[in-house]
């Protein structure tokens, strides 16, 4: 895959953040007694199926090629989808996102660590002035089980992106995504058993929207983060909050207050600020 320039990478980012706001929307939808292990496997099931036909679409290889890297991203995965419904349920949309997105500041000492990017002070900068804007978001006075949750969340989100870098570059996009979903489907069927709950498919409408919604950000995630330098990228992320504040006030009347406000602009305008330098560099690099 060719590597695309550092603005055209966040700008995917930023497209893909915006879509995915509205998974977790409909997963808010839930009520509040759903069986959260059998939405996860609802989800993995119809994602899977979405996606098997569209992995025979282009080029494409063998489904065995990297297995082992699909096997650790698609439980990771899991987890962050099982601790993605119990935070979204437990606490308002715009706050459960802001906590999601420590999830580039998470992959700054990440990549740092175990793909040795070396870090500008620009980067560095942006990714502490957006925690600081979540912060700010969500004033932690004590932290409960949702915003663990939410945390967990994060972090799953941090090493799956990171990780994309190990896959197989021939593999098309629509073959990571099946086998992302596949490979977690045995342990959310175990998991739907342990619960013990009564099977109810009227959720399945519901996990197959979700899906949808978030299979394409993920789609945008491998493509971005397998052209361009995580830690140069991943502030991007941070732009869904703005989408989550809107969802938020429209669908479930959760209104923002100053704080949510003043952390918005700690968050998007760092990465404006970011965007634009960059774009500069690249600029220069190419006359």
């Amino acid at each position: 895959m060719p590597k695309m320039s550092v603005g055209l990478a966040m700008t995917l980012l930023v497209i893909g953040n915006l879509i995915a706001v509205f998974s977790d929307a409909l997963i808010k939808t839930l009520s509040p007694d759903s069986a959260v292990y059998q939405f996860v496997l609802f989800r993995q099931i119809t994602a899977a199926l979405i996606l098997l036909p569209l992995c025979f679409l282009g080029h494409k290889t063998s489904f065995s090629l990297g297995l082992k890297w699909h096997i650790l991203r698609g439980h990771i995965w899991l987890i962050g989808a099982i601790f993605m419904v119990i935070a979204i349920s437990s606490m308002p949309l715009a706050t459960a996102n802001a906590i999601f997105y420590a999830a580039p500041l998470l992959m700054l000492p990440l990549a740092m660590m175990f793909f040795k990017e070396k870090l500008s002070s620009k980067a560095v900068a942006v990714a502490i002035l957006g925690f600081i804007g979540v912060l700010i978001v969500i004033r932690p006075t004590q932290i409960d089980w949702a915003a663990i949750a939410a945390l967990i969340v994060a972090l799953t989100m941090a090493i799956n992106n990171l990780l994309i870098r190990k896959l197989p570059k021939k593999q098309n996009v629509f073959q990571t995504l099946f086998l992302t979903n596949l490979v977690g489907i045995p342990v959310a069927l175990s998991l739907a058993l342990w619960e013990g709950k009564p099977w109810d498919f009227a959720p399945m409408l519901t996990a197959a929207g979700s899906s949808s919604f978030i299979l394409i950000y993920a789609g945008i995630c491998i493509v971005a983060y397998r052209s361009g330098e995580a830690s140069k990228i991943a502030s991007a992320e941070y732009s869904g909050l703005l989408c989550a504040v809107a969802v938020g006030l429209v669908w479930f009347d959760e209104v923002p207050d100053l704080a949510m406000a003043i952390g918005t602009v700690f968050i998007i305008a760092p990465l404006l600020w970011l965007a634009k330098v960059e774009a500069k560099n690249t600029k220069k690099m190419t006359s």
